[in-house]
Parts: C-alpha cells; sequence; structure tokens
C-alpha cells in the first residue's frame, strides 16, 4: 500500500504540472481562471512534495521505473534527500512566484499573458523531474525538457533584443549539454554499464583517475545552467526577460537545477571519497574559485540592476560548485544549503527589481538614489536579502559559507578561506550601495533629500509587495530552520 502511494505521488509530482499547462491554455483570454488554475496547480503540486518530504526524512526512498531505452537505462525515478531538498524549494517557491507573476503582469501592460503561464508549470514538472530522476539518462531528458520550456519565457517580449537573449540562452545550454553532458553521461553507461545513480558512486572500480578526471569535466562544464565559466554567457543574455522569469532562472528552477545537478553526480557517480581519494578536484577547485571572484568583480562595474544580479547568481552558483570540490562532507553540505538559502535570498533581490520597476519605471542602480523614502517596504526586504547573500547572521545566507570553511579547513585548504571571505567583501561592494542610495542620498534634481513622509510612499501593488516581503522574511526564518536542510541532507554522507 506505502508502494502504490509512493507511486502515485511521484507520478502526481509530474502528472499535476501537465494537467495545470492544458487547464491554463484552455482558460485562454479569461485572466480570473487562467491565474486561479496557476495557483491551484502549484499549491497541489506543492502539497504533493509535503507529503513525501517526512518520509524521505525519515529513511523512505520511493522509487518507480519506466521502459528501457537500453539494457540498464530505464526512465527511472528515486527520491533521495538531496532532490526531496531541490523539490521542495522549486515547488514551495513556485507558489510565491505564481503570485508575484500575476501581480506583475497585471501591472505592467505585457501581452501573451496565456503562453507565460503555461510554460510555468512545464518548466517546474522538468525541475522535478530532474530532482527525482534516479539515474543520468532521465535526469539528462528532464534537464533538456527545462530548457526547452524556458525558452519562450526569455524571449516573451519579442523584441530584437529579447531574441537575441533567448538564441544565446537556448544555443549555450544546448550546445554544453549536447555537445559535452550527453558524451560524459554515454562513457558512463560504456564503462560501467549503468547509469543510475548510486550511494558511494560507480566509476572508482571501473575507470583511471585520469579517464575520472575527464568525465569531471565532461560532466562540470556540461551542465551549462550551472553556469562556470566561460560557459556563463547565457545568465545575464537571459535578463531581457520579465522579473518573474529571472526569478525562476535564478531561484526557483533553471540555475538551481543546474548546481543541484552538479552535487548529485559528484556524490552518486564518482563518489565524495572517490573525488578526495584520487585528487580529481585540484582544477574544479581553480575554476570554481575565479568564477566566484570574477563574477562578483564584474557586478560591481554593472549599473543595470538585473544584469548586477545576474553577475551575483554566477558567483554565488560557484560556492556550490567550489563545495563539491573540496570533496569533502562539509564541503557538500555547505552546497546543498547555498541551494536553499541562495535560492531564497536571490528571489528577494529580484522580486525588488520588479517591484521598482512596477512602481516607479526604474532599471539601473544610479536612478534609486532617494527612491527608499518612497518604497520603504521594498528597500528593507531589498536589504534583508543582500544581508543574506553576503552572509550575515541571523540570515540564512550566513550558514553556507561558514560550513564551506568548515569545509576548506577539513580538504586542507586553509587558504580558499581568503577567496570566500574576498567574495563577501565584494557582495557588500556591489549589493549595499543599493541600500545606501535608496535611504541616504537625495533624488536627482533635488539639493537636499525632503523629508520622510507617509504620504509620499508609493509601494509596488500588493500582489508584488508581499511575495517581496515574504520572501525577505523567509531569509529570517531559513536562518533558524538550517538544522532541519542539516537532517535532510545528513543521511547521504553516512
Amino acid at each position: 500500500m506505502i508502494s502504490m502511494s509512493f507511486d502515485l505521488a511521484i507520478a502526481l509530482s509530474l502528472i499535476i504540472p501537465v494537467v495545470g499547462t492544458i487547464l491554463i491554455g484552455m482558460s485562454g483570454d479569461r485572466p480570473n481562471q487562467r491565474e486561479t488554475v496557476t495557483l491551484l496547480t502549484a499549491i497541489s503540486l506543492f502539497a504533493v512534495t509535503l507529503w513525501l518530504l517526512p518520509q524521505v526524512a525519515a529513511g523512505a526512498r520511493p522509487e518507480v521505473s519506466f521502459f528501457e531505452v537500453l539494457p540498464g537505462m530505464p526512465l527511472k525515478f528515486v527520491i533521495e534527500p538531496l532532490g526531496m531538498l531541490f523539490a521542495t524549494i522549486a515547488s514551495g517557491l513556485w507558489i510565491v512566484n505564481s503570485i508575484y507573476a500575476i501581480g506583475y503582469m497585471r501591472n505592467t501592460g505585457e501581452v501573451n499573458h496565456t503562453r507565460f503561464f503555461m510554460c510555468f508549470p512545464i518548466s517546474i514538472g522538468a525541475a522535478l523531474g530532474m530532482a527525482y530522476a534516479g539515474n543520468l539518462f532521465t535526469l539528462f531528458i528532464f534537464y533538456e525538457v527545462l530548457t526547452l520550456s524556458t525558452y519562450p519565457l526569455v524571449a516573451h517580449r519579442e523584441t530584437e533584443e529579447a531574441k537575441k537573449g533567448a538564441r544565446i540562452y537556448l544555443g549555450v545550454l544546448l550546445t554544453t549539454s549536447i555537445g559535452l553532458l550527453l558524451p560524459a553521461i554515454i562513457a558512463t553507461y560504456m564503462l560501467t554499464g549503468t547509469t543510475d545513480f548510486t550511494a558511494g558512486g560507480i566509476l572508482a572500480d571501473h575507470v583511471s583517475p585520469t579517464t575520472a578526471t575527464i568525465l569531471l569535466a565532461l560532466f562540470m562544464f556540461g551542465i551549462g545552467k550551472a553556469a562556470l565559466m566561460p560557459f556563463h554567457k547565457w545568465l545575464p543574455s537571459a535578463m531581457v526577460a520579465p522579473t518573474p522569469v529571472s526569478s525562476v532562472l535564478h531561484a526557483v528552477a533553471v540555475v538551481k537545477a543546474g548546481v543541484f545537478s552538479v552535487l548529485k553526480i559528484g556524490i552518486y557517480i564518482f563518489g565524495i571519497d572517490y573525488l578526495a581519494d584520487a585528487d580529481l578536484t585540484f582544477w574544479l577547485q581553480a575554476v570554481s574559485a575565479f568564477t566566484l571572484v570574477t563574477a562578483s568583480i564584474i557586478a560591481l562595474t554593472k549599473d543595470n540592476l538585473k544584469a548586477r544580479l545576474a553577475y551575483s547568481t554566477i558567483s554565488q552558483l560557484a560556492y556550490v560548485v567550489f563545495g563539491l570540490s573540496l570533496a569533502t562532507a562539509a564541503g557538500f553540505m555547505g552546497g546543498s544549503l547555498q541551494i536553499a538559502m541562495h535560492a531564497v535570498g536571490k528571489i528577494t533581490l529580484f522580486y525588488f527589481a520588479g517591484a521598482i520597476y512596477v512602481a516607479h519605471h526604474k532599471t539601473e542602480v544610479s536612478q534609486l538614489n532617494g527612491l527608499g523614502r518612497k518604497m520603504p517596504l521594498s528597500f528593507i526586504a531589498y536589504t534583508i536579502g543582500a544581508l543574506s547573500i553576503i552572509g550575515l547572521p541571523p540570515f540564512g545566507g550566513a550558514w553556507p559559507k561558514f560550513v564551506l570553511m568548515e569545509g576548506a579547513v577539513d580538504a586542507g585548504q586553509p587558504l580558499l578561506i581568503a577567496v570566500l571571505i574576498i567574495s563577501s567583501l565584494l557582495n557588500i561592494a556591489y549589493l549595499l550601495p543599493i541600500t545606501v542610495r535608496g535611504f541616504f542620498l537625495k533624488p536627482d534634481g533635488e539639493d537636499t533629500p525632503a523629508p520622510f513622509s507617509w504620504d509620499g510612499v508609493k509601494e509596488a501593488p500588493f500582489m508584488v509587495l508581499a511575495p517581496l516581503c515574504f520572501t525577505a522574511f523567509l531569509c529570517f526564518v531559513m536562518f533558524f530552520a538550517v538544522d532541519a536542510v542539516e537532517g535532510l541532507i545528513a543521511p547521504i554522507l553516512n
């Protein structure tokens, strides 16, 4: 009976997004019906995820397989703790992002609402397919579905700039996945006879350290969604999309699917012990550290707010790869925590970018002088999200940096702690000036800052402002929820 319930839950996790997409399409030009279906789909998917969460945390490993493409290569789903963490984040934040998207689309004059909302369930369904993938073949199928389903979202505005950005987005992600990731999967199958995700990894007894290093490079760069340099340009190019899309790309699904895949392949295909014993990751430490610092420096140069946040994301994603490169339990835990904590912090920052655009049509950092007096709640929420990204307690983003520092010590690489400290200082340099501009500088064209008055407040509409404030609050909550996240992930490391 329990097995049947698990089978049904896994099936529903894949079927609900498809049904939601169809019903949204059938809603046509009836916005209230379309938005109701969107919210009900998101809530239903999250409810199924929450049903699975405590059981996986208690040790259950639901599994279901479908047809075999090749011997030992079925379409297979297995729910394990890391995938459960990613699924919970993606499905939970999708509810918040749906509310935000409704408010944003209603107040910005965007067109093609039905197509816009149809793409979201497909992308979230693909993200959950990746989360629950039981082997590399299944992961790859849903990885590509996620790329293709988000392409129309990036191109949504259909301007020349949007089309160009979408072409770069699609081109980089498909080129890396087909040219690097797929050969790595095929090679793994040929060398081991399987692509199953297996505790402890599957490569140690089948390949030499040299071959394993080559495979690791193919996997790390083939997962273009992780945005390791030099395969990162798709991410800033995709910022031509509406802000709710940016939130999906940066916090809910796409880039989180990338770094989730990095960790899952690292622990279930290579194995932490093999990565450490065979000394496979020295080069990955250098690449991730370079990406981490360089992207932050580039972020300092960007006046466009979404471009600055995009390069911030590239840097923050590198923390996860950096954690894997340490090849220690603490490094893996730090990378896992970063997936959760960064999602909440970064979605807050993008919601802020959308809020100032909706309320005042501002897109550049240099345009924000004095705007905090008109949008105090938005700027306070932004500051909370920024402090979490920087890594200051009592906000969730403090934990990944602390645990990654532990991982660097465990790996015998204490000098790598300096990279994390430099990155945090750079985070301060490109994030907190926005708060300073908003609250302490005079608006352009004014001799002195006007005194604050509630009569002068002009925040974004409620359905834009409320999700922003909620995710800022989650940054605080996640600081105290770290034990639950660590408790979920710990069995993998044991």
